[in-house]
């Protein structure tokens, strides 16, 4: 879901370019995504972060050799707007912040495991367990936190700069930061596997950068 919006407009810009080429879009969490791709489901492309990529590869759903880094991604820290901001401009301010906060989340994908990992090195996994608010399949951390639901809100920062009714603290810091690359691969079923190759390379090519940074990320 991280990647929606900006999907979304790569593939218009593509269109625009290769007018005689129709792209079908269909975006889903990145769980369910992965599932439904090894489930056997008609897909041409399939973009994910790159190590359901890679495990997808491995399970031979996608072709062997296909993988196309798009877009890396860092993670941002969210409140509800108008709420105070707790410091976050170090590690141990980060680790502060999370302990004083009543009610906690994070994603379920790359990130989120991330930050159970970081949470368990610093000692309080535990704590953090008692206070998590786990977001539904497919609806964003930062929704809860607009809602009032989560008081400290930890997602891609793509998913949270456009969203009403929360205030963006910024990145994690760069010591903790979290990046995920997402990639695609071509699906091993596919029926035109070099028409779904060249929309892969359209997505990663340089002339796309400046739609990735207006999204909050990077080039791969």
């Amino acid at each position: 879901m991280a990647t929606r919006k900006l999907l979304t407009e790569l593939v218009d810009s593509h269109q625009r370019q290769h007018p005689g080429v129709a792209v079908a879009l269909e975006s889903v969490g990145g769980v369910d995504a992965a599932r439904r791709v090894a489930a056997g489901e008609a897909f041409d492309a399939v973009a994910l972060g790159s190590d359901a990529i890679d495990q997808l590869i491995a399970d031979g759903h996608l072709l062997p050799g296909s993988r196309v880094d798009i877009v890396r991604s860092g993670v941002a820290v969210a409140v509800r707007a108008g709420a105070p901001h707790p410091d976050i401009g170090s590690e141990a301010a980060v680790q502060a912040a999370v302990l004083a906060a009543p009610t906690v989340s994070y994603s379920t994908g790359p990130s989120g495991v991330a930050l159970a990992r970081l949470f368990q090195r610093w000692g309080i996994a535990d704590a953090v367990q008692a206070k998590l608010v786990v977001p539904p399949p497919g609806t964003p951390v930062g929704a809860l936190v607009a809602r009032g639901e989560v008081a400290l809100g930890f997602q891609q920062l793509s998913e949270l700069m456009h969203l009403p009714g929360i205030d963006v603290l910024g990145p994690l810091p760069e010591a903790i930061q979290i990046t995920t690359i997402f990639a695609g691969g071509v699906a091993a079923a596919s029926k035109q596997p070099e028409a779904a190759r060249a929309l892969l390379a359209f997505l990663a090519a340089p002339e796309t950068a400046a739609i990735k940074q207006a999204n909050g990320m990077a080039p791969a």
